[in-house]
């Protein structure tokens, strides 16, 4: 915000009564020099000289009192180059304090130092993160730590958006310490009070992973002794090693899977991805491949760049799966209409651009024929003979 040179003269002043003094005195020698001086120079001869060294006083004591008004006005483009004009900074809190005696170990002073900031400045995230980090990581005090995140996050200053980022991150602290009931309870919290957020969507994500997640915690606890099967003896001598290679999974199998999962969890958009792409390469199912993602392109509190991916994946399937130009187009158009300021709308652009080349080398690549080769090329030579 931008001001006269005046206005900041008198907020750096700090006597407002000063700069009221002196428009004062300024009006009583304009009318002082008006009185005198113009009737003075109005008579002649002796009495204009009068006038004329009455009129350099008043100039002379205009120019004491506005001499500093008048200096910084002038000089202030010049100023302004090098100090980044009469912006005034908002004031912010500083952690270096407190990050450097965090890193010499010395937590308790720099929860102090944390804590100042923070009582400047109640409603600054980071602090309270800092200070929140502090307490669960250095100085091993979840239950500190969960305290001092759930008074910030009861704020009345303190945004959705904000409130749920505290959560998820007390929620990954309940994971280090493998506390899943906790950290269920802050993924759930988020979901529930803050709805529209994008927080909201990554913790149903977490959510719906977390029993995965509960199983390697598990397994970790009681490792049992794995006796690795005896290889096969004399492998280069077998005539077929085909009972070696791994059983392929089965799709159909995969896609029941994760329809069970997703019946559970819906909003679990990995889980979703994986069963579209299996609809697609799969089972050749343009129609479901679509309606999965779908559902994923649709969702709300999703990110630009992420729905974006799912739109272009889905184009994809579309080109591979025999859809017209016209489909593809449409998709790849979507990019654009949702997301016009954006990169991904510059790169939606150049596929578009690109569309009928990559369609044409699509077809290319499926229409071409291997040639004809002589047969038993490699058998003519003979069989190598000593010199």
């Amino acid at each position: 915000m931008k001001e006269f040179p005046s206005v900041r003269a008198l907020k750096s002043s700090g006597a407002p009564w000063r700069i009221l003094c002196q428009c004062a005195a300024t009006i009583f020698i304009v009318y002082f020099g008006f009185k005198v001086a113009k009737p003075a120079f109005a008579q002649g001869g002796g009495s204009s000289m009068f006038g004329l060294a009455t009129t350099m006083i008043l100039g002379l004591v205009l120019n004491i009192l506005w001499r500093n008004a008048i200096i910084d006005f002038i000089c202030s483009p010049l100023t302004n180059l090098l100090t980044g004009g009469n912006e005034i900074s908002d004031k912010k809190p500083v952690y270096s304090a407190a990050i450097a005696k965090r890193n010499r170990g010395q937590y308790y002073e720099a929860v102090a130092e944390v804590r100042k900031q923070l009582d400047k400045f109640p409603n600054d995230l980071e602090g309270a993160l800092m200070l929140a980090a502090i307490q669960a990581e250095n100085m091993k005090d979840l239950p500190a730590a969960e305290i001092t995140l759930k008074r910030f996050c009861d704020r009345p200053a303190t945004t959705p958006n904000v409130a749920a980022i505290a959560l998820m991150q007390l929620a990954d602290w309940y994971l280090k310490v493998a506390d899943t009931d906790s950290a269920r309870e802050a993924f759930q919290k988020i979901v529930v009070h803050f709805p529209s957020t994008e927080a909201a969507v990554r913790a149903k994500q977490r959510l719906a992973h977390l029993s995965a997640m509960e199983k390697i915690i598990l397994a970790q606890h009681d490792r049992q002794n794995i006796t690795v099967p005896e290889g096969v003896h004399n492998i280069g001598l077998l005539e077929s090693t085909a009972f070696l290679r791994p059983e392929e999974a089965d799709p159909n199998q995969l896609a029941e899977t994760s329809i069970r999962h997703l019946e559970a969890h819906p909003h679990d958009s990995v889980e979703r991805e994986k069963l579209a792409t299996l609809y697609a390469r799969d089972f050749k199912r343009l129609d479901l491949a679509e309606a999965e993602l779908g559902q994923l392109i649709n969702e709300t509190n999703q990110k630009p760049k992420q729905v974006a991916y799912w739109l272009n994946l889905l184009a994809n399937f579309q080109v591979e799966l025999g859809a017209d130009v016209a489909t593809v187009q449409e998709t790849l158009e979507q990019i654009v209409k949702r997301f016009a300021d954006l990169p991904v709308a510059e790169i939606a652009r150049r596929r578009l651009a690109l569309l009928n080349n990559e369609f044409k080398g699509r077809q290319e690549t499926t229409i071409v024929k291997l040639g004809v080769y002589e047969q038993n090329l490699g058998l003519k030579c003979g069989r190598p003979t000593k010199p």
